[in-house]
């Protein structure tokens, strides 16, 4: 079976390699100092400096890993080739809440890249997948755990 494509706008795309370089070449060479310091210390089997930095030479190693493969399957949305006709990922979306005359502002992301806390929602979670394809002025209900909200699309541009 395919691997899942995993979709990026260009800046999740900087972010991640940001993120592998910085573990590859800074990362690694700070846990193997902690290591060798530890080693020296003598006996291994008593030594929780020693097992400490194997856990986080472990952890580092899975993260490349999982970054590698993201990467590896990764697919940039071009920002500026973005149909601003309709929502896509790599739009920031202006919507109404019908129900409680309250707008608010998304960006469309790939599910890697979703962040609440910062507004990017994913292209798979139930409101994205409702939005994607909408146009301004279009109305869309949205099952959620709390019941149907509506939304009124108000705007659609591309991300600052």
């Amino acid at each position: 079976m395919a691997e899942k494509k995993n979709i990026l706008t260009y800046a999740g795309l900087k972010q991640y390699e940001d993120e592998l370089q910085n573990l590859k070449v800074f990362k690694r060479k700070e846990v193997a100092q902690k290591i060798k310091e530890a080693r020296e210390q003598g006996d291994l089997s008593e030594n929780a400096e020693y097992d400490a930095a194997k856990d986080e030479q472990r952890d580092i190693e899975a993260r490349i890993e999982e970054l590698e493969k993201l990467l590896k399957n990764a697919e940039v949305v071009v920002e500026d080739e973005i149909d601003l006709d309709r929502i896509n990922v790599g739009c920031m979306v202006k919507v109404k809440d019908v129900e409680f005359d309250e707008d608010m502002e998304f960006s469309i992301v790939g599910s890697t890249e979703a962040n609440s806390l910062q507004n990017k929602i994913s292209n798979e979670s139930p409101v994205g997948r409702a939005l994607l394809g909408k146009e301004v002025g279009d109305v869309v209900e949205v099952e959620t755990q709390m019941g149907t909200i509506q939304y009124k699309v108000l705007e659609i541009k591309r991300v600052s």
